[in-house]
């Protein structure tokens, strides 16, 4: 019987494939339990329409998220730090603190989707990743300035 799964199931099909499974599995667990949907003409006219909405609202949202990079991009994110000796920084700069500096420009952006590749332990310019969509990174400069 062929199926089309609504949900991701291990080791069987992931959401939206269209797959053959045996008859009893697809009536007795994958369409009882809501992970999957027969494969009828009524079912695949309903699915294509779902899949073309959603590529749709993806190109929307990859859109949108090209125009915030544009403008994360111009801005350069200031901090001042105390030093000890020789310039050295206590402690490093986080995401954390990223993500309030960034609000405080008025972005709201996620402390998991700022990538910091090494700490920031010193004065100067840095550059950081921001993964504002999977097929959108956004590069940002961190200017570190003792006080």
């Amino acid at each position: 019987m062929k199926v089309i799964f609504i949900k991701d199931v291990k080791g069987q099909g992931k959401k939206n494939e269209i797959k053959e499974v045996k008859d009893g599995y697809a009536m007795n667990f994958l369409i009882k339990n809501g992970y999957a949907m027969a494969a009828n003409q009524t079912n695949l006219k309903s699915f294509e329409k779902q899949r073309q909405t959603e590529k749709l609202e993806e190109s929307l949202l990859i859109k949108e998220m090209e125009s915030l990079k544009q403008k994360l991009e111009k801005e350069t994110l200031k901090f001042q730090v105390k030093t000890g000796e020789q310039e050295k920084m206590f402690g490093t700069i986080s995401a954390k603190q990223i993500k309030e500096e960034l609000g405080k420009l008025g972005y709201n952006i996620d402390k998991t989707k700022i990538k910091i590749e090494s700490p920031i332990m010193c004065l100067g310019m840095h550059t950081i990743q921001i993964e504002l969509h999977k097929e959108v990174l956004a590069t940002v400069k961190v200017h570190v300035q003792g006080k």
